[in-house]
């Protein structure tokens, strides 16, 4: 179902939606009507089978039964069990080999980098599809270049047109996997299984440590995926997908405005989002590359308590949802979306110093400046921030171990650089206003080539932000570079909200619409209806 179609199903109270943008974010009054929920997909097992050894153990709830529904040939068919069931992974070896082909036109970090290329490959005609194997990449569609000779001619087109890194991608397969499973004598082998449970609670074990099963809501749902093996898929209602995601994401013992904040910022972030993985019939994952969520067992009643108080609630800029992004620290000062990724920029996501009183002027200031920025990621203390152990961080990486990742890096992308081996010397060549690296030269014995905005973090192994700068070090040895030392700030993309920053500014006694306008000026809580634009 297309998010427009999801969303049409919500309605809305004219009261609810007054109390809630006049006040922020208070609890359920009996008189106010609240959005219905909505069920949405998530692959909590993404690539199942691409370990033939992989199990799964799936076990309903005390006094509830499992119903394992698929088909048989076109019969559909339904076996029901009290007790646990391990699906394993059985390799049925093929009668002729089938060749698994496609046009890889690009590799990214991110689904939002990947998103905007595939934007402007469909702006000059070619219809392409988002896929997921490991990485993020962009695929010719399959169904248009079936054969050959098409996805040869189409390779060659795209070269000409200056992709140096699109490739084809050819695997043969002698065998492929099969989910399968013994119940009452009888092992069964379908293409693809729904599984129920009376009690709509299911438990989850990928691991086979019984400390380490997890309790779904909802349904689940075993299907194959474009890469040859299955996703394992949880149909679950919006709201109850929300308490596995806000205690896994800020914690259960953040304050309870901050809760709240996450909670607006977790619901909108997932309904934007629905599109991730069209590709294979499911809308989110289940890890940092959407949001992390494990199922209800580690669901708390400070997470549950600030999950209904703000039923229904989004945040909006003129009158749309927002693109949500939030990380664990900005570092000190919030990033533009064009700071890290490719695309439009988004105006409710521009540098915000992320401290409770102006502690740096950015316009006398700038943070593009290097030495500006060096003296502002030198400065520890009057941030939100200032006490957490990752706000400040020194890293030191050897020219060896920063050739390693960065040919490695290369390779993945298809790089003619990857073949390079001397790193010479390396320098920040532009930094954005939030003083996030644009672009890195990087010198070698082949030439000279760039890093740019988020893909920084995916060629090195130390630096966990784009908010740092390289310090070379020769050990003692002078005249000699040993490697460098990456000196920056924060952890992760630094857009949007701080989840830090949030519960130090939660302590001090902000209300959670107050934090949400501190992090996206400009925007406003709604409850979610029809006339929000998607």
């Amino acid at each position: 179902m297309k998010i427009s179609q999801k969303i049409s199903l919500w309605y809305f109270s004219k009261t609810a939606l007054t109390t809630f943008c006049l006040f922020g974010l208070t609890a359920a009054s009996p008189g106010n009507t609240f959005p219905k929920d909505v069920d949405i997909r998530v692959g909590i097992v993404q690539r199942f089978g691409d370990n033939p050894k992989e199990q799964l153990l799936i076990e309903p709830t005390k006094g509830s039964k499992l119903s394992l529904k698929f088909k048989v040939g076109k019969k559909e068919q339904t076996v029901v069990s009290d007790k646990g069931v391990k699906i394993e992974v059985v390799m049925q070896k093929l009668n002729q080999p089938i060749v698994n082909e496609k046009v890889v036109l690009g590799t990214y970090r991110t689904y939002e980098t990947a998103e905007d290329s595939a934007a402007q490959w469909r702006a000059k005609g070619l219809e392409v599809e988002i896929a997921q194997p490991e990485r993020w990449e962009i695929w010719a569609k399959r169904e248009n270049y079936s054969t050959p000779l098409l996805r040869r001619l189409l390779l060659q087109s795209v070269k000409v047109d200056g992709s140096k890194t699109s490739k084809i991608e050819t695997k043969v397969w002698k065998q492929v996997p099969r989910v399968s499973w013994v119940l009452n004598g009888m092992r069964y082998s379908p293409t693809q299984v729904e599984i129920t449970s009376d009690k709509n609670l299911i438990k989850v074990n990928a691991t086979q440590k019984p400390e380490r099963a997890n309790l779904f809501p909802g349904s689940l749902e075993i299907r194959p995926n474009s890469y040859g093996n299955y996703t394992l898929i949880n149909k679950v209602p919006l709201e109850e997908y929300l308490r596995g995601v806000v205690p896994y994401e800020i914690g259960i013992t953040a304050p309870q405005v901050s809760l709240e904040a996450q909670a607006v910022i977790a619901r909108t972030y997932a309904l934007r989002n629905l599109r991730r993985f069209e590709i294979d019939d499911y809308e989110l994952c289940a890890d940092t590359h959407c949001q992390v969520y494990q199922g209800i067992t580690g669901a708390a009643p400070t997470t549950d308590k600030a999950i209904s108080s703000t039923r229904g609630m989004v945040l909006t800029y003129n009158n749309e949802l927002v693109d949500a992004l939030y990380s664990a620290s900005t570092g000190g000062v919030t990033a533009s979306f064009s700071d890290v990724w490719y695309g439009e920029d988004r105006p409710y996501l521009r540098p915000v110093i992320d401290a409770p009183s102006n502690i740096w002027n950015k316009k006398e200031k700038s943070l593009s400046d290097e030495e500006n920025f060096q003296k502002f990621i030198n400065l520890k203390e009057g941030f939100n921030e200032s006490t957490w152990d990752m706000f400040r961080w020194r890293r030191e990486s050897s020219l060896e171990d920063i050739t390693k990742g960065l040919q490695k890096f290369l390779r993945v992308k298809n790089s003619p650089y990857a073949k390079f081996k001397q790193l010479k010397d390396m320098e920040v060549v532009e930094r954005s206003g939030s003083g996030r690296i644009l672009k890195l030269a990087v010198n070698t014995d082949i030439g000279t080539f760039y890093l740019h905005k988020d893909e920084v973090r995916s060629a090195f192994v130390a630096p966990i932000s784009t908010l740092f700068y390289l310090q070379p070090l020769n050990k003692g040895k002078i005249g000699t570079l040993w490697g460098y030392a990456f000196v920056g700030g924060g952890m992760g993309h630094g857009v949007g909200l701080s989840q830090t920053g949030a519960q130090n500014l939660a302590k001090q006694g902000w209300s959670n619409a107050n934090i949400l306008q501190f992090y996206y000026p400009g925007t406003r809580i709604q409850i979610l209806s029809d006339a929000i634009k998607k």
